[in-house]
């Protein structure tokens, strides 16, 4: 993707990162730009797929899916194997992030849980995948850090080669 963004654009992407229900004026006072000019931006973000969408950030905890879980799966390697698992992977209840990956493992699974019956449930579903060959679990017994704030985390470094 070939987008042009600068500080600004930047700056707009981080606050909104942090919360989803800033408005124009808001926006405006925190940047010391006109609302037009907010709007116009954020505008420019969603029409060339930078933001791809404005959505709550719902914390995991408050609705008991307190165990989180890495999967690695090991699969099959025929014709179309990464489609089709990759995409029976994504419809199983609990999972949330599926990646394809290269080396030892063919994705990893992330997903989350209330129990351990809805944990031996996840994994039998995907074991149950035709193509699967073998499964490894792990289960996270403190997250440290949590968010998907993309912006925030980035060094100046790496900011400054998206502005370039």
């Amino acid at each position: 993707m070939d987008v042009d963004l600068d500080e600004t654009d930047i700056e707009i992407l981080k606050r909104l990162e942090k919360s989803d229900d800033k408005n124009l004026e808001e926006l405006s006072d925190e940047l010391g730009l006109s609302k037009s000019a907010i709007h116009y931006r954020v505008t420019n973000l969603k029409q060339s797929d930078v933001i791809t969408t404005i959505s709550a950030d719902v914390d995991p905890h408050a609705l008991d899916l307190n165990m989180l879980l890495f999967t690695e799966v090991t699969v099959s390697h025929e014709s179309g194997y990464a489609e089709d698992v990759g995409e029976s992977l994504t419809e199983i209840d609990g999972v949330n992030h599926v990646y394809y990956m290269m080396g030892d493992v063919d994705f990893i699974v992330i997903s989350r849980v209330q129990n351990h019956d809805q944990m031996h449930v996840l994994i039998d579903d995907i074991v149950e995948i035709e193509g699967v060959n073998e499964t490894s679990s792990r289960f996270v017994i403190q997250e440290l850090e949590t968010g998907g704030q993309l912006i925030e985390n980035m060094s100046e470094e790496m900011v400054d080669k998206v502005v370039e």
